[in-house]
């Protein structure tokens, strides 16, 4: 039985198989088309749109931003009344781009048209746009051309849902007008029809960052054509993953199954990055990302500089939000914090641009970035916490160094002691926030590490290969099966190695004949798997029972009386909103067809909880989370 909890809009969307590559490139032509964005590391995230002329307050109440239509409820003949009050008369692109460019951004994204369905480009498509404001100007026209003359990458945010649009599914209930079509298809033909304006008439564009994507109308049938205009119109345009549903719900996650170019972690920082895959997290400076002249709640200069530093370290993109006041200045606030992020990469911009993530898992005094050069490597030693004796320890370096300095040019002594490097450096630190050491290496960076230890699961019931992983080719791995620890006469894992039964894998690095790393130990559990169930006569569809309440986590639905059954051709959800989508729950009773003896995997993913139990035993607990377990 599945349970799913209040308003789990989303149930296993990640779970989707594709059929295959979107748009056919091989590997070097994706990373020549990812590359400018590889390097820059770091952009500006601009939110503008007709919710800045109430700058967040609405009959009395302050906490809102750009989902204001949807928060309260506005109708669209309501909302509409601010066409007239949007004059952005001290609009100018000139600044907004050489602030982007002083902050040391290298790309610029801005919504063209938000959830909200306002254009602020001249649209031929759709009239309601900012040509039927006073101002009258194409904000996109006037901006490109200033980004471009700093030097940098114009990006455009274009929405998916679009709550003004009567075409747009789901509908909104509290929206009299809205829906009154409900066509997707005829809205999916208008949306394709602003994509090909914005991608046709400005220029040479660096991202589509599409947005809105979650709700369970948009698919793959309409998320991967989408992806494919893109890239027909300009075919070295990037495109986040939000173009399609088929991204995972905890944006950590992320497979060649999705749709899309890159990863999008919201407001947070995944905690070790996202191994293997292009991602980029965005992030507001206060609480909101559209304009709310209440909201005062603004992270310090030192916390964005810090924010900056931790994403680039784990291998990510941090794009860095703006909320544009009406007149079309930027809050005071914003341009504080712009100039002091400024400040700081006039001085050290080298380590955040065209560097890859760190060589280390972990460090105690901060962070690092990487930068090959030819027969060298760079390491930009990120320090948060300086050391009061003058002595940065570097833990576990095999490779001989060939100098040390400052950012500031100074020249600093390095020396060795056994596996470490030690950095002489001034007591006193060169930066309040986070000072930044350049040492360089000879050759590839050796770092003795403990080995990671892979497989598909730690239980099995028939042969399994395990993965041994020293992080660098210059080692040498060695492990036993008898659960001793390893040593230079153990075997050499040579690439490859499967188990066949219960077993604890044991490995250590070693260089040079000496053992350089702690011992990383796995045991792998081979069980009996769960018999066969004889389904006898069945049917297709899935059947539920629907429950209404107010829940926080999931109740306990047997003890419930429901309010309707049915039967589904998917893990759907009813086409709810407001209060009432908060208040549904349901019961899925179903059997799966498991096509031979295995080991498993099934995940969930919802809003507000989610349950899976096979056989009477939990097999997946999402109760009360956001995202994918």
């Amino acid at each position: 039985m599945l349970s799913v909890g209040v308003a789990a809009v989303v149930l296993l969307s990640s779970l989707g198989a594709m059929n295959g590559p979107v748009v056919l490139e091989t590997k070097a032509e994706k990373d020549a088309r990812m590359g400018w964005w590889r390097d820059a590391r770091f952009g500006m995230f601009i939110h503008w749109g007709l919710y800045s002329v109430p700058a967040g307050e609405w009959n009395g109440k302050t906490g809102y931003g750009e989902w204001l239509m949807e928060e309260a409820h506005i109708p669209v003949d309501t909302y509409e009344k601010f066409l007239p009050q949007f004059n952005p008369v001290k609009f100018n692109a000139d600044d907004w781009a050489r602030m982007a460019k002083d902050a040391g951004m290298q790309y610029v994204v801005i919504t063209t048209k938000h959830h909200e369905g306002f254009a602020l480009y001249d649209s031929k498509t759709d009239p309601y746009s900012v040509m039927a404001t006073p101002f009258k100007r194409d904000v996109m026209k006037e901006l490109s051309t200033a980004v471009r003359g700093q030097g940098l990458e114009m990006c455009w945010y274009h929405s998916i849902m679009d709550w003004h649009s009567p075409l747009y599914i789901p509908a909104r209930a509290w929206n009299p007008r809205a829906g009154k079509e409900k066509n997707l298809d005829a809205f999916n033909k208008y949306l394709r029809s602003m994509v090909t304006e914005l991608l046709t008439n400005y220029g040479p564009i660096g991202v589509m960052w599409f947005d809105g994507e979650w709700e369970s109308t948009w698919s793959d049938k309409y998320g991967k054509p989408l992806y494919e205009l893109c890239r027909q119109l300009q075919p070295n345009v990037i495109v986040n993953n939000r173009v399609s549903n088929s991204r995972s719900g905890s944006m950590e996650d992320a497979s060649e199954s999705e749709v899309g170019d890159f990863s999008t972690p919201e407001q947070f920082i995944p905690a070790t990055g996202i191994s293997g895959v292009d991602w980029e997290t965005c992030m507001t400076m206060n609480d909101h990302w559209g304009y709310n002249k209440h909201d005062t709640h603004w992270k310090s200069s030192a916390q964005l500089i810090t924010n900056l530093v931790d994403v680039v370290s784990k291998g990510g993109n941090y794009l860095l939000n703006i909320g544009p006041r009406s007149d079309g200045t930027f809050p005071v606030e914003a341009v504080e914090r712009l100039h002091d992020i400024g400040q700081w990469m006039h001085v050290n911009g080298d380590s955040i641009h065209g560097t890859t993530a760190s060589v280390f898992d972990k460090l105690s005094w901060g962070r690092s970035t990487t930068k090959r050069r030819g027969d060298s490597t760079s390491l930009y030693l990120q320090v948060l916490d300086w050391p009061k004796d003058g002595k940065l320890v570097v833990p576990g370096v095999g490779s001989d160094p060939i100098k040390a300095q400052l950012m500031t040019g100074a020249l600093v002594d390095v020396v060795r002691n056994g596996a470490n490097l030690i950095v002489s450096v001034p007591t006193e630190a060169p930066d309040a926030v986070c000072s930044v050491v350049l040492l360089e290496l000879k050759g590839a960076p050796i770092i003795y590490k403990a080995p990671k230890i892979s497989a598909p699961s730690e239980i099995l019931v028939g042969p399994m290969k395990v993965a041994i992983d020293a992080g660098s080719s210059e080692m040498e791995i060695r492990y036993t099966l008898d659960g001793s620890d390893p040593t230079t006469t153990s075997i050499q894992y040579m690439g490859s190695l499967t188990v066949d039964g219960t077993t604890t894998v044991r490995a250590a690095s070693f260089h040079h004949g000496k053992l350089v790393s702690p011992v990383t130990s796995m045991t792998f559990t081979k069980v009996t798997p769960k018999p066969a169930v004889d389904a006898g006569s069945t049917v297709t569809g899935l059947s539920f029972k629907q429950y209404k309440g107010d829940w926080d986590l999931c109740p306990d639905f047997e003890t419930l009386t429901p309010e309707s059954t049915a039967t589904a051709q998917d893990f759907d959800y009813p086409m709810l909103h407001g209060a009432a989508r908060e208040s549904v729950g349901r019961l899925y009773d179903v059997f799966i067809d498991v096509p031979a003896d295995g080991v498993y995997i099934f995940g969930l993913t919802s809003d507000d909880g989610s349950k899976l139990w096979i056989d009477g035993d939990v097999a997946v607990d999402n109760d009360g989370l956001h995202g994918t377990v």
